[in-house]
């Protein structure tokens, strides 16, 4: 509801090279310009195909100039600075609201730009996947892109600005600037976070995130929580074939073990990493943490005696949430975590399984207990809850 899945996004290669060929094609092109003469220049080592300035991948999507781009986040100051990553920094911007054009801070539409890295290795070919998937993916679980900029050497992505920043951020994070996420908020983030990839799974043309991790969840002020960063996204796999081989890529602790070790991808790895993050948001501990004792620098595989013993697992839940949540709450998300973090991947279920399972987490609470010690609605509606739980 709310979500629809259009026609891929045609990428044009520039409007100065003529119409040129679809982004399948990566081969390289003349250009005319100074830069193609220099080998080390950014241009001539990324001759993927671009969109044009007065083409549009999407009906929504717009194309910015570089100078537009500049003046709405204040030169990209680092006072506007929002973080930093693999791909470049992102900075916070102010646009119209109707006419797109740069705006006065506080004064417009609020937006965050993200700005490729020049020495990035991987960054154009990141910026591409991203026009492509997010031009054509649409869901309010996955964050907007507004539109880009490919100018000259400049390439940056234009996306709808998230209050309160990343999950990584509130989980990880000591200061007053980020609040503790009570657990009411961690259910209701991990559950939008599980749409969001049950959609794109279940599309018409399956998506593979290959990058789920905190630091990609992002969150508006009431703790909305949408999918970002779609640089490593792959479409899955089609017809007979079982998965689609590619080099690995992603983040240590996250990635699947089967992916780790053939480069074969799957939803499933998707799944993992979902596991991988619930146990993040059930702890408040980071996935691979050198600083931690060398036994427990891997939570993964530290946590694994916990999540199946009933009592133990109390133990591992994050101290700031005392108080906020049963037993048998936690006990039903370990257990949701350990399914995701099968070891073999054709015993995980799928994204829709567990947005099923997880729902059932949320929507048991806050309900009187009857004489028996139960909810009412666990009374009436056992067997109704057992149909959607996998484990």
């Amino acid at each position: 509801m709310g979500a629809c899945f259009s026609t891929r996004a045609k990428v044009l290669s520039s409007s100065r090279e003529g119409s040129g060929n679809s982004s399948s094609d990566t081969s390289p092109k003349k250009r005319s310009s100074k830069s193609s003469n220099n080998p080390g220049s950014f241009a001539a080592k990324r001759m993927l195909s671009l969109p044009a300035a007065s083409d549009r991948t999407s009906p929504t999507l717009r194309a910015f100039s570089f100078a537009d781009l500049k003046a709405a986040t204040r030169n990209f100051r680092s006072e506007s600075l929002l973080g930093e990553g693999g791909f470049g920094c992102v900075y916070k911007g102010f646009i119209n609201e109707q006419t797109y054009l740069p705006a006065r801070p506080r004064q417009g539409m609020p937006v965050a730009v993200k700005k490729l890295n020049l020495d990035g290795l991987q960054g154009h070919k990141e910026w591409l996947t991203e026009v492509h998937f997010l031009g054509a993916l649409h869901h309010p679980n996955l964050v907007k892109l507004i539109g880009f900029c490919a100018e000259d050497d400049h390439r940056l992505l234009v996306y709808e600005f998230m209050q309160r920043g990343s999950l990584e951020n509130h989980l990880f994070r000591k200061g007053t600037h980020y609040q503790t996420v009570s657990w009411a908020d961690r259910l209701k983030i991990a559950i939008d976070a599980a749409r969001g990839l049950a959609f794109l799974h279940d599309a018409e043309q399956p998506v593979i995130y290959r990058d789920f991790k905190a630091s990609n969840i992002l969150l508006d002020s009431y703790y909305n929580a949408k999918l970002s960063d779609f640089g490593l996204a792959k479409d899955g796999p089609t017809g007979e074939n079982t998965h689609v081989s590619t080099r690995v890529m992603g983040t240590q602790g996250y990635a699947a073990p089967e992916y780790v070790a053939t480069g074969h991808l799957t939803a499933k790895n998707d799944v993992y990493s979902f596991g991988v993050v619930l146990l993040e948001i059930l702890t408040g501990l980071k996935a691979f943490d050198k600083s931690r004792p060398l036994a427990q620098q891997s939570l993964v595989e530290w946590t694994k005696p916990y999540l199946s013993d009933r009592n133990r697992v109390l133990l591992i839940v994050d101290k700031r949430i005392q108080g906020q949540y049963s037993q048998r709450e936690v006990q039903r998300a370990a257990d949701i975590a350990q399914c995701c973090l099968c070891p073999d991947a054709k015993y995980r279920p799928t994204m829709r399984d567990v947005l099923r399972s997880l729902e059932t987490v949320l929507f048991s609470d806050d309900l009187s207990m009857n004489g028996d010690g139960n909810t009412e609605r666990e009374s009436s509606n056992r067997q109704h809850n057992s149909d959607h739980m996998f484990f």
